[in-house]
């Protein structure tokens, strides 16, 4: 699994990590079970990324409890999320309670009151609670105000979605992170599923054997990484083989530019 330094910051970071909305929102003991192995498979297999939110439901929790003593095997991506700066910091103390008293990547989650939350994410890395900063947001009509927070200088690293099919962040804001020196995190790398809903034919898929994936959603997260840019990408999976199949991706060789375009115009006629 290659590693990328995040932007300026010194964080190596795995190029695919985990993400954790809905599939670690999970109650009881047997489902938890699961999330274990899957957890333990992203370690083995070099995944030690995991991204996860208060508005996750129980995501943070479960992460905790199926870490357990390999807390620091792991890079701990939180969010803090709420209008209210007085709940804001609520958030972050039970993160830090959860998180053995570090978050290695703190985000501000949707931008919501990004100008109240910044000065308090910046004492606690001033504190070496927090190692880097980050700002995200899903909404392409957002990433104007997302490209203001990081011309401020005060965040290290942004988060985006990003795909073969949504590759409107390649107009301003992937070119404005590379000029800047801002790591770049992507959410969304299937298109929340939509884009392995059907897969290409194998006739199609073999062409891709030479780069080291053979699944269609290890071409899509290839695709991605492949973008020198982006340091790493956050597949969500419950599934102990589709995390293999994930961490497959992260190894180079990566795609030249005639090899992207056309993963972009096979999944275009795949849907």
């Amino acid at each position: 699994m290659e590693h990328r330094q995040l932007g300026e910051t010194g964080l190596e970071v795995p190029v695919i990590g985990m993400g954790t909305w809905r599939t670690l929102d999970v109650r009881t003991q047997p489902e938890i079970d699961v999330r274990h192995a899957v957890v333990a498979t992203a370690l083995a297999r070099g995944m030690n990324l995991f991204d996860t939110s208060p508005m996750y439901g129980a995501a943070e929790q479960i992460l905790a409890q199926v870490l357990g003593t390999r807390r620091r095997d792991a890079l701990i991506a939180d969010k803090v999320w709420t209008s209210s700066p007085r709940e804001g910091r609520e958030q972050v103390q039970r993160a830090l309670e959860l998180y053995e008293g570090t978050v290695d990547i703190y985000q501000i989650h949707n931008l919501v009151a990004w100008r109240d939350h910044l000065p308090m994410l910046e004492d606690l890395r001033a504190a070496g609670k927090v190692r880097c900063i980050g700002a995200t947001h899903y909404q392409h009509s957002a990433l104007g105000d997302l490209m203001t927070v990081m011309r401020t200088g005060r965040s290290q690293m942004v988060q985006i979605p990003y795909n073969a099919l949504d590759r409107v962040a390649e107009r301003d804001v992937l070119p404005l992170a590379d000029s800047l020196g801002m790591g770049v995190l992507v959410m969304q790398p299937l298109g929340v599923g939509s884009l392995v809903r059907r897969s290409p034919p194998r006739s199609e898929l073999e062409r891709f054997a030479a780069f080291g994936v053979h699944t269609w959603a290890q071409v899509l997260l290839k695709w991605i990484v492949s973008d020198q840019r982006v340091h790493a990408v956050l597949p969500a999976t419950s599934d102990v083989t589709h995390a293999t199949e994930n961490a497959a991706a992260g190894d180079p060789p990566w795609f030249d530019p005639e090899t992207r375009e056309l993963v972009s115009r096979i999944a275009a006629s795949s849907r």
